[in-house]
């Protein structure tokens, strides 16, 4: 089976689409991580009672962060997807972020898309298109679960869709770039 953090991306920089595939599913205590050699999704942490993700949380595949994993997205959709799910979304945004650990700080920024499938969330070209509250709630989950995990998360600024491509064709080409090597 192949590895599917190797898949095409898919990406339509024109249409600003491509595929991501969910880790953990809205509504979910649990936080899955895809683990490559396995080619399983594992249980990397729970999250605290009451606490859940707001919506899909995943990943882009072909791509590569500057944490070492590929891009993280959060897929805003109407019902929850499944483990493993791959969806075609349409980005309509980033949160850049810092994240501290141990002293050491590192980007890990986070990518805002709209499943092409979604009814209820079918209007939002962009992250201005999506209301204050929501992006204030959405930032405050991820300072939340970060601390649960023993790091500082900082929401350093968002970003349209432009902005985020970019972010997303930076991210691949630093996959071409280790693959390469």
């Amino acid at each position: 089976m192949a590895d599917l953090s190797s898949l095409p991306h898919q990406l339509d920089a024109r249409k600003g689409t491509c595929r991501a595939i969910i880790e953990t599913p809205k509504g979910s205590r649990n936080k899955f991580d895809y683990d490559p050699e396995s080619n399983l999704f594992e249980l990397g942490g729970l999250l605290p009672e009451g606490m859940m993700f707001p919506f899909d949380f995943g990943f882009i595949p072909s791509t590569l962060g500057e944490d070492g994993d590929p891009l993280d997205i959060l897929v805003l959709m109407d019902a929850p997807a499944h483990v493993g799910c791959l969806i075609e979304v349409r980005i309509i945004g980033i949160i850049t972020a810092e994240q501290i650990q141990d002293g050491t700080k590192e980007s890990n920024d986070r990518l805002l898309g709209v499943a092409i499938h979604s009814y209820d969330h079918e209007h939002l070209e962009s992250i201005d298109d999506v209301s204050k509250t929501l992006i204030d709630q959405l930032e405050t989950f991820f300072v939340s679960y970060n601390k649960q995990r023993g790091k500082k998360f900082r929401i350093t600024s968002t970003g349209g869709p432009k902005k985020a491509v970019a972010f997303l064709k930076a991210g691949i080409k630093a996959r071409k770039m280790k693959k390469r090597r």
